[in-house]
């Protein structure tokens, strides 16, 4: 019997092993590569009853935006890839420019439509981008903002030439754009025209918001599905989940920030804008907005969530 318990102990810890290769094998596959449609469950926003409410603001925001002469602008990322963004220039001309970056597996006209027109009725020139993987931009994976924060500096880059340096750029981002965003206020090489971010529920960093999804929904901690997971997207994708995080850019950014979080967000959870506003050593506001869940928050409060941004702007970004 004495003998027979080592082989079991072996055979069981294969058998664990095998399993846990093939969940984080799945999971790369559900989440890692380029995904056409939107993954994310709408229920992590609101219950149907409100998103009929939500509708009403995103529907014809849409539908206003699509239908006007948009200039579609495509960039070089600097490992080769075409990225495609949508431009619409304000009423009157204007020293001001809003960057609006999108959720996972969404696209800019999607995720940013209301947000952009309130840029644009704010006087703002407004470039709506779709990221690496997603929309009409090309790739195979999803960058999750530590690849897309060097794609975000190539549109900054873009518009200070194109603009000789003479706009003022914000930064906006919701869910992992709002993860981009802040990201990229992290880098050492980032233009001055940057004077502000805004960041609506911006995860730490992939391995935080993927292990939270581990315990949340599947009851496993990260140990060893995720260390699995980071091994794969680093050989196929280029990058590990933990190579940057916000907390590591918000510790050396110049750049104001305006974190912004749902407090009944539970898929990105609220403790990560706190954190990203605790660490921040630029200057920095918080806006929480109760009753809402993941990236509802402007469709929750939209009067107080624009009267915030307004007010944040008129300091750090005028």
């Amino acid at each position: 019997m004495g003998n027979l318990l080592p082989g079991a102990l072996i055979c069981t810890a294969a058998a664990a092993g095998v399993a846990c290769t093939a969940g984080a094998l799945t999971l790369f596959n559900r989440v890692i590569p380029r995904q056409d449609t939107l993954r994310v469950d709408l229920n992590e926003m609101a219950d149907m009853e409100k998103w009929e409410e939500y509708k009403k603001i995103i529907t014809p925001n849409r539908e206003w935006l699509t239908a006007q002469e948009l200039e579609h602008i495509t960039i070089k990322s600097r490992d080769g890839l075409t990225l495609h963004g949508d431009f619409l220039p304000a009423e009157k001309e204007t020293d001001k420019l809003a960057i609006c970056n999108h959720g996972y597996t969404g696209r800019g006209l999607q995720d940013c439509s209301s947000i952009g027109v309130f840029f644009h009725k704010l006087g703002y020139d407004v470039l709506i981008v779709d990221h690496r993987a997603h929309g009409m931009s090309e790739g195979d994976y999803v960058g999750f903002g530590i690849l897309d924060r060097f794609d975000c500096q190539k549109w900054i880059e873009y518009v200070d030439k194109r603009f000789d340096k003479k706009k003022m750029i914000v930064l906006y981002g919701v869910s992992m754009g709002a993860t981009i965003s802040v990201m990229t206020a992290g880098l050492s090489s980032l233009s001055r025209s940057v004077r502000a971010v805004i960041a609506d529920c911006a995860f730490t960093s992939p391995y935080d918001v993927f292990a939270h999804i581990l315990k949340r929904d599947y009851h496993l901690p990260p140990f060893p599905v995720m260390n699995i997971n980071d091994m794969l997207c680093r050989q196929k994708a280029g990058y590990g989940f933990s190579d940057y995080s916000t907390l590591d850019a918000v510790k050396v950014t110049a750049v104001p920030i305006l974190f912004i979080h749902g407090r009944e967000d539970d898929f990105v959870p609220l403790w990560m804008s706190e954190q990203n506003y605790r660490e921040c050593r630029s200057a920095k506001e918080l806006l929480i907005v109760d009753n809402a869940a993941h990236a509802a928050s402007y469709y929750e409060d939209k009067d107080g969530y624009e009267e915030k941004i307004k007010n944040f702007l008129g300091k750090y970004a005028c």
